[in-house]
């Protein structure tokens, strides 16, 4: 068995990602990970610290990445219309481009030990009160007609989150009119009142 060239961290993360993704976290051990890579199993442990720290390092990464696209989606905007049809829009894209990355935080993120566990779960918990914070304040000036704002941003988030399991790259809808279809959709969910 010949190494691929290039093995580092960023090969062994992407590897155990796209394993990880196709077979869950549980389903994929680490000779798995180094036959795909074209190395033995005791070789990973030069680049990582053990399939834990995989783990963990792929969903703190990806929820830094959530984060920072709702942060850059919503900067600048006024309109609590405008927040969330931009926040809305930015989560559904990454779901329909970055698949693998969100079949692993949403099915695996239990799987992580703490205190990483704890750390994906106060980034989780951060985002929503985010989109909720922005349908609330669209509630207050009266673009918004939600009853419940909490339940709203679940509704919002969790259909974004399903993009992941059946968008195909080869399908009748691009990622990124599959993103402007659901930032409409939000836009309903919440009732907006032009």
């Amino acid at each position: 068995m010949a190494p691929r060239p290039g093995v580092n961290r960023d090969a062994v993360l992407d590897t155990a990602l796209t394993l990880f993704a196709q077979r869950g976290y549980h389903g994929t051990p680490l000779s798995d990970i180094a036959d795909a890579l074209g190395i033995r199993t005791p070789s990973l442990y030069n680049h990582m610290g053990s399939k834990q720290d995989l783990l963990a390092t792929i969903l703190l990464r990806t929820m830094d990445d959530v984060l920072a696209d709702f942060r850059d989606a919503v900067a600048g905007r006024t309109s609590p219309a405008d927040r969330l049809r931009a926040a809305t829009r930015v989560y559904a894209l990454r779901h329909a481009t970055h698949r693998r990355e969100a079949l692993v935080v949403n099915r695996d993120a239990a799987s992580v030990e703490d205190p990483e566990r704890g750390e994906v779960r106060d980034r989780r918990r951060e985002h929503e009160r985010a989109v909720r914070a922005v349908i609330a304040d669209g509630v207050r000036t009266g673009e918004f007609a939600a009853g419940n704002p909490a339940l709203a941003s679940f509704a919002i988030l969790e259909m974004s989150v399903s993009i992941a399991r059946w968008f195909s790259d080869d399908g009748p809808r691009t990622a990124e009119q599959v993103a402007d279809e659901h930032a409409e959709y939000a836009l309903r969910i919440v009732r907006y009142r032009p």
